[in-house]
């Protein structure tokens, strides 16, 4: 039987702290499917979901199906189940990561008790990024090389010349 995972988050855009989490998950899972959280209400995003997906999948392109990337709405416990997924891969980075995850957790208990939450601590090189930290530092003309994926930096700065414009 296949292991599949799901790694839910907005990823606008995936960062490296992202990229060493489902890098990791892989290790564990025979798939991991990165599900972008498709939220219209929310307009501080930067990229449209159809667009995350796209630079999730160039990212990963190399392993082929063992990760896919997928915009989803709704409840994150039924979409994996939909997917025949029995966990879900969540990322910490500091104990405030912590609280609000483990109420997610525990309400999605709750709704599926056969879906299993799996937490992976950020490695310690990529503790302090964020996708919001990122899109501010360069929106503000920053440096942002090396903190996320080399076909995603372009992306970003383009939008961010965008967006000041």
């Amino acid at each position: 039987m296949k292991r599949i995972a799901v790694y839910p988050g907005s990823f606008d855009p995936i960062t490296n702290g992202h990229v060493d989490i489902i890098r990791r998950s892989l290790q564990v899972f025979d798939q991991v499917i990165v599900a972008v959280l498709s939220n219209p209400g929310k307009d501080s995003a930067w990229f449209s979901p159809d667009e995350r997906v796209e630079m999730i999948g160039e990212t990963f392109a190399a392993e082929g199906e063992r990760v896919r990337a997928d915009a989803f709405s709704g409840l994150l416990v039924d979409y994996a189940v939909a997917k025949g997924a029995t966990a879900i891969v969540r990322g910490l980075r500091a104990v405030a990561d912590f609280e609000y995850e483990f109420q997610m957790t525990s309400m999605n208990r709750h709704l599926k008790p056969q879906v299993e939450t799996i937490f992976m601590v950020a490695g310690e090189s990529h503790f302090y990024i964020s996708s919001r930290l990122v899109k501010e530092v360069a929106s503000l003309g920053g440096n942002v090389a090396g903190l996320l994926p080399d076909q995603v930096l372009p992306r970003l700065l383009a939008r961010a010349r965008e967006r000041r414009s």
